[in-house]
């Protein structure tokens, strides 16, 4: 029983070590977001919701946050990478430049990302609950990989 004990003990220390990157990869993304958008949004329950409930699901969709953008996520993927974590100017231009983007890049009538959050809806344009979901996979499509 003492070797099982040990042995799972090792197991979950292995563990937490291997995601510990992970976990802790884009803190300065969702930070940089808060700054810019919620500390001084004039709807505090909608900056409580973000803060405390959103969280990582404003860039991303799915049962295990990483792997799927939602639609403004996949915005500002294009722009920056992990090596973009510590450079605090190009995270703000980041932001600057999807917020001014139609939430419906086929319509220049739709709202965009900027006025979406000011209008206290999530910048996805989806609800907290989808967001949570997969996403539909397309015909043929293969898992993303993301690096």
């Amino acid at each position: 029983m003492r070797k099982f004990a040990v042995s799972l003990l090792f197991a979950f220390l292995a563990l937490a070590v291997l995601n510990a990157g992970r976990l802790h990869a884009f803190p300065p993304f969702f930070k940089a977001f808060n700054e810019q958008y919620i500390a001084k949004h004039k709807d505090k329950k909608f900056a409580e919701y973000v803060t405390k409930e959103v969280k990582c699901y404003i860039c991303h969709q799915g049962k295990k946050v990483g792997p799927h953008r939602n639609p403004y996520g996949k915005n500002f993927e294009k722009l920056l990478t992990k090596k973009d974590i510590k450079n605090a100017d190009k995270i703000k231009a980041a932001l600057e430049k999807v917020g001014k983007m139609h939430s419906d890049p086929k319509n220049d009538k739709s709202p965009t990302y900027d006025e979406l959050i000011a209008d206290s809806k999530l910048p996805s344009g989806m609800k907290l609950e989808d967001l949570k979901k997969d996403p539909p996979k397309k015909e043929g499509e293969k898992e993303e990989e993301h690096n």
